[in-house]
This record gives structure tokens, sequence and C-alpha cells, in this order.
């Protein structure tokens, strides 16, 4: 049985985006058998974005909130806080003695920020980039390795990530012999990427997200905010150069999309369309809606699923770390 590892940053608030990009796939395939799941928060990875507590904890909750009001069955997946798990910074730490610094030298994100302070004329190329920002391709690999994942979903900017883990990977088993798996890049080419109100990927970084558990009446004020062109009700719309259109079949059916295209030829107003666009998505989100909010006002419980998830979760990493420590010499005195 192969092994699948998703990791959910805890620093927003759970979207459409989210829903349909990961979340919604990934527990569809922990339900086949045909994997051993382990999704985790990664709130040690939240670190590096976010320094204010409050936002990661109360995020903390609502992401953990979110995956199991949307089905998630804990008994079948391993569902758990990175922070439960003590082995995976240490982990980081041998992976870090490992690891070429030019390696991290390459990554996207520490490029991307070197040279926006070149671009802004500062003296210094490195000037507010934390330890964390420029390392956190290793804690990912740990993420990873810890638990031999053999498969790691991830969206194409991500890709670099993975291929960094392998490097890492490779290096440790070159000097000690084949402890971890080469973990495998899972990039979903029809996997929805969802647009936000103005057209741009739904992202909190672009402030265009729609929130997946909103009352109803604010789901339905956010879906009309969409952005939507001139024509009037009667002309026919183009339904491959439609915002509405995009997210409507991210949930539909292949019917209901095709019903929905000829509706477009045929001049349906744009009211009329994110009403359609509202009642479908609201119908799919009505009963994890009623879950979501009652795990919300107990939050025992879900702390209890977290438990039970790293006490699942740590019946691999702490005797992995024990084979992995000996084999780079920390061992008993004999």
């Amino acid at each position: 049985m192969k092994t699948v590892l998703t990791g959910i940053t805890t620093t927003g608030t759970p979207h459409l985006g989210n829903y349909v990009g990961a979340i919604k796939p990934a527990i569809e395939k922990s339900k086949t058998g045909d994997y051993r799941s382990f999704f985790f928060l990664a709130d040690l990875h939240a670190l590096i974005k976010c320094w204010d507590p409050k936002q990661i904890a109360q995020s903390t909750k609502e992401i953990a909130a979110t995956w199991l009001a949307l089905g998630l069955d804990t008994d079948k997946a391993v569902f758990y806080r990175q922070s439960d798990i003590p082995e995976i910074p240490e982990l980081t730490w041998l992976l870090t003695c490992m690891c070429a610094k030019g390696l991290m030298n390459r990554s996207h994100a520490y490029k991307a920020l070197v040279q926006e302070n070149t671009e802004n004329g500062e003296n210094d190329p490195d000037k507010g980039i934390t330890m964390g920002l420029f390392s956190y391709p290793i804690l990912m690999t740990a993420d990873i390795l810890m638990f031999n994942a053999d498969e790691v979903p991830v969206g194409k900017d991500q890709i670099q990530h993975l291929e960094m883990a392998r490097d890492i990977a490779g290096r440790f088993n070159h000097h000690f012999g084949n402890k971890f798996k080469m973990p495998q890049t899972v990039v979903s080419e029809d996997q929805a990427i969802l647009p936000g109100l103005d057209g741009r990927k739904m992202s909190k970084s672009y402030d265009n997200t729609i929130p997946l558990w909103l009352p109803e009446k604010q789901f339905r004020k956010h879906i009309m905010k969409i952005i939507t062109n001139s024509l009037e009700p009667g002309e026919p719309k183009d339904p491959n150069d439609s915002h509405v259109f995009d997210i409507y079949k991210a949930f539909a059916t292949k019917e209901q999309t095709e019903q929905f295209r000829q509706a477009y030829l045929d001049g349906i107003s744009w009211g009329a369309a994110k009403q359609e666009l509202f009642e479908l998505i609201n119908k799919e989100l009505s009963e994890p809606r009623e879950r979501y909010n009652e795990l919300i006002q107990q939050p025992e419980l879900i702390e209890k699923e977290l438990l039970k998830g790293a006490e699942r979760a740590r019946q691999f990493s702490a005797p992995f770390l024990q084979k992995l420590k000996k084999a780079v010499g920390i061992r008993k005195i004999t």
C-alpha cells in the first residue's frame, strides 16, 4: 500500500479554492482504501509567514474543523498537527546537516525575495529574510521523509521542493544507507484551480477569496460579487470566458455543466447565473457547514482527533527516528 502525504499551512481561513483544489480530492482518495494517507496541519511552517499567535491558533482550529466537517475518516487517514510530532524537527536537523547551502540558495521563494531587495536598491540582498524562510524546504523534506511518503500531491509551484526532498534523501542514503524512499511528485493536470472574485487565482494573497463557511446569506453575497462583463440579459455569453462558469463546472456534473453552457448561449442574465452557482455550491456545503459550526463550538472534539492522529503518527515516527539516529552515530555507548 502506497503512502500519500499532504500538508496544509495554518495561516488563513479555508476558502472554495482550498476545498476544490486540495481538501476534497484528498479526502476522496483516502476513502478508496488504496492508500495510507497522512494529512497534517503545518503549524511550524506557518511561523515562517505569520508572527500573529492568535491567527495561527485560530487558523489551526478552522482548518482542522474543515477537514473533519467535510467527512475525513480519522480511523482510515492519519490526521495530525505537525508540532505534535517532535521527531519532525529533530529529523529536520539531521537533514540540515546533510543539505548543501547551494541547494537552498536556488529556492524560488528565497531567490524572489533577494531579487525584490536588489530591485529596491537595498544594500543587503538578504534584508528581512529569516533562516526559517531560507531553510523551510528542509522542514518540508522532513515532513515527507518522516513517513517515507511515496506520493506527495502538490501544485506546480511546489515541484521544486519535491525535487529538493529527493536530492536531500539521496545524499543521506548515500552516506548512511538506504533509509528513505524517493518521494514521487504528483501534479494533477486536471485539478481545478478556481478563479477568485476578480478572476485571478483564488488566494488570500489577492484578497479575492470566497470563504468556505460563511453563513448562507453572506455566502450568496460573495458569489454575487464575482466580476462579470457588461453583456445584458438575452445576449449570448461565452462560457469559456466566464469566472462564474469556471467555478460552476468545478462543482457540477457533466450534465449540469452542459445545461449551464447552453444557458449561457441562450443569454442567461448574470444575476441568474450567479444564483444558480450559489444554489449548486450551497447544496453541497449546507450539511458540512452545520457540522463545521458544531465543531467550532466544541474545540475539545477537534483537539481529541488531532491527539489521536499524533499518537498514530508517532507509531511510525518514533521508531524510525531512532533508526536514523543510530545510522548517523547518535546511539547508546556500548
